[in-house]
């Protein structure tokens, strides 16, 4: 049975009951019809819990498939059926790989998040919202130079961009302003998906609203003739901004198909933005549950470093265990198997590609934390290649955990769920990668060096000009997140396992004052994806009678 059938057939709480579980009174939400609800914030009079925090992460991504939402589910209905309390934290899914090649992000099989069509494609309407006031800002800018540029903002470097939530190559590079003296002034622009805007950024680090309006009045949009940065706060249009996003600010709660309390918000992506769910969702779980899993990105050299570098020490809290997602196929791939030889059993295979693993493990254990492994079982996995991979992982001071969520739910992880308990019980100390006081080359050095096992960086002409800038202006010393591709440790996707010896190459800075950080861009990654030949949407429909198939 498909993952949207199974979706479409169970019976779902209302979502009253749902929160009255997750300890949410009436007045603490606003709901979305039956089964979707805002919660209010912020929230106030709730006794203090354990606070247990669980970090999902994987490895690198392939076609063959990882399936960390599922997982995630997976291990929460789990901890539920092992009585503890236990809510989940997840970004919402972005349009863009729901029609274009990667798909729904609502997890699979009878470990989903549900209603599962109504999250992968308008859910509350957060992502429109993101979307409109990333546009006004826009239109208010031109607006601005069009209106006589009394800020002095140089056209052609004007840095803000339009966005749109859809894969779509065409706006990449776009010019604005045509069509003579009424209609702007002529310039270069482009278009980035929805979910790499700073404001998507800011709302899933934002810890208040005040803290939201002073990160928008941050951001810098462009710059003036002589060089100087411009920001929202001198437009005088931070209010306006903050405005259009005041419900998209509040989390979302849903359901697992076990009725597991799921909060869902913020959807930036952790190849080219940071990859993880908003603040505001994260402590509202650690606000109420005595274990919150929540998860990163992509492969934990993406997701994960990110959460610990960027999100951690904002939320305040870093993980008490972290969960590394795996799979045979996976494994076998990043071993040199193609995706059409996936289902023959292939041993040694799997040991190859195990390098893969073995790095992602090791660089999560580096920050001082307990690491396990969630072995995603497939139903072609044999048990000599299930068995290889536990062998490898205790051979490394690790456990790996097969689990058959896709099949069984919360019931295929229960050993998974026992460990992570234990794990959270254990003391660490955590040791944070670079320090706050460091420079931004020395950043991303240590990333490059720690993380992806990397022999150093090479900077493009435009990036050095802009950290010399940077220097100047003070930005020097801001976190930094990585733009990489995300099937490679390195910047080459093609360079599977543990590649090394090789140099990451940054070849443009894009500063984002508001969110706090500076993107570094490396090797040939897009803001804006392209759809597939065969995009996902060529195999959806809503029929006759208002359902919708093929979603996935």
């Amino acid at each position: 049975m498909k993952d949207i059938e199974i979706a479409q057939k169970c019976t779902m709480e209302p979502i009253g009951e749902v929160a009255k579980r997750a300890g949410l009174t009436e007045d603490e939400i606003d709901q979305y019809g039956k089964y979707k609800a805002k919660i209010s914030l912020p929230l106030k009079d709730h006794e203090p819990t354990k606070r247990k925090l669980v970090l999902v992460t994987a490895i690198n991504p392939t076609p063959a498939g990882e399936g960390k939402s599922t997982v995630t589910v997976g291990l929460a209905d789990a901890m539920q059926l092992r009585n503890k309390k236990t809510m989940i934290a997840l970004r919402e899914p972005s349009l863009g790989p729901v029609m274009g090649m990667k798909g729904g992000a609502t997890g699979g099989g009878y470990s989903q998040v549900v209603p599962m069509e109504d999250i992968n494609l308008h859910f509350t309407g957060d992502m429109h919202a993101l979307t409109a006031a990333n546009n006004t800002l826009a239109a208010l800018i031109d607006n601005h130079i069009h209106q006589g540029n009394q800020l002095g903002i140089d056209q052609r470097r004007v840095i803000w961009k339009r966005v749109v939530d859809i894969n779509d190559r065409a706006l990449r590079h776009v010019v604005v302003g045509l069509g003579g003296p009424t209609s702007g002034v002529p310039r270069e622009d482009g278009f980035d998906i929805t979910v790499a805007s700073e404001l998507m950024a800011i709302i899933c680090l934002a810890k208040d609203i005040a803290d939201l309006k002073n990160r928008i009045g941050r951001i810098v949009i462009g710059y003036t003739f002589d060089r100087q940065p411009v920001t929202v706060d001198q437009l005088g249009v931070t209010g306006a901004i903050a405005v259009l996003l005041k419900d998209a600010i509040k989390p979302n709660l849903v359901q697992t198909l076990a009725h597991t309390p799921a909060v869902i918000h913020g959807g930036p992506f952790a190849n080219i933005a940071h990859g993880c769910n908003s603040v505001f969702a994260t402590k509202t779980c650690l606000d109420l549950a005595d274990y919150t899993i929540t998860e990163a990105g992509f492969g934990a050299d993406l997701g994960a470093e990110k959460f610990l570098d960027i999100k951690a020490p904002v939320l305040g809290k870093t993980p008490d265990a972290v969960v590394i997602v795996a799979t045979v196929r996976a494994l076998k791939m990043n071993g040199g198997v193609s995706k059409k030889e996936l289902d023959a059993e292939n041993v040694a295979a799997v040991e190859q590609g195990y390098a893969n693993l073995r790095k992602h493990v090791q660089n999560m254990q580096r920050y001082g934390l307990p690491v396990l492994v969630a072995l995603n079982r497939f139903v072609q996995d044999t048990d000599a290649e299930l068995q290889k991979i536990q062998e490898l992982c205790e051979q490394d001071g690790t456990k790996a955990f097969v689990c058959d969520v896709w099949a069984k739910g919360g019931n295929g992880a229960l050993e998974l769920a026992d460990a992570v308990v234990e794990a959270c019980d254990k003391k660490t100390e955590f040791k944070p990668l670079y320090g706050s006081d460091d420079e931004v080359e020395v950043k991303i050095e240590k990333i490059v060096r720690e993380i992806y096992g990397g022999d150093g960086v090479e900077f493009g002409p435009k990036a050095k000009k802009q950290l010399v800038q940077f220097h100047k202006l003070g930005w020097d010393k801001l976190p930094v997140c990585m733009a990489k591709t995300q099937f490679s440790l390195s910047d080459d996707a093609s360079l599977l396992g543990a590649p090394t010896g090789f140099t990451i190459h940054v070849r443009e800075f894009v500063p984002k004052l508001g969110a706090g950080f500076l993107v570094a861009l490396t090797g040939n990654v897009l803001t804006m994806p392209g759809l597939p030949k065969v995009p996902a949407a060529m195999g959806i429909n809503l029929t006759d009678e208002g359902v919708i198939e093929g979603l996935y």
